[in-house]
């Protein structure tokens, strides 16, 4: 007992729980954020852009204040990595035209809230990039990237797994599997 080949079991069990810890993982790491439905989609008004420093570099961790000069709603947000902010409004049909202000790095530029009152389908957003030479070309892969590649790797420990178990069990109906 014990002495005999090794158990393959356990490999077909451990690529399975591979697959599965990468799909959470991904999933975890690069999935939407939590809080997405801040207000119905008719109500909500995205700014998002890039911040960049005078040197044309992202400013990370920068604060943005993005505003509604009319009825001063606002909120603040703070970049990433990338420079990379989008800060969400809370505006109605009756909101549309309003100068919309957004402040960073101790820059200011106004928008104006354009959208279709009668378009509840579409989400209600505008870029705006702040900062000297600011390019959002430098962006890090699309989400869909990451997505693809850790279900590329589920999908090939799955497989390689269902081999392993295969294997296994040809082997044992011609008589070569594990002696007891």
């Amino acid at each position: 007992m014990g002495q005999g080949p090794r158990d393959e079991r356990g490999v077909g069990y451990w690529s399975a729980a591979l697959a599965l810890g990468c799909a959470w993982f991904g999933s975890i790491a690069y999935g939407p954020d939590t809080a997405v439905a801040m207000h119905e989609i008719d109500h909500r008004f995205t700014v998002e852009g890039h911040v960049c420093k005078a040197d044309g570099q992202p400013a990370a961790e920068a604060e943005v204040i993005v505003r509604d000069a009319r009825v001063s709603v606002g909120t603040t947000v703070f970049t990433d990595s990338r420079g990379y902010y989008k800060g969400t409004l809370h505006l109605h049909n009756d909101n549309r035209g309003d100068a919309i202000l957004i402040t960073a790095l101790e820059q200011e530029k106004k928008v104006t809230a354009q959208f279709d009152p009668k378009d509840v389908q579409t989400e209600r957003k505008v870029t705006v990039n702040i900062g000297a030479g600011c390019d959002a070309s430098g962006e890090a892969s699309p989400r869909w990237m990451y997505y693809g590649a850790g279900i590329g790797l589920a999908a090939v420990a799955a497989f390689v797994g269902a081999r392993l178990i295969g294997q296994r069990r040809h082997s044992q109906k011609r008589g070569k599997g594990p002696r007891k």
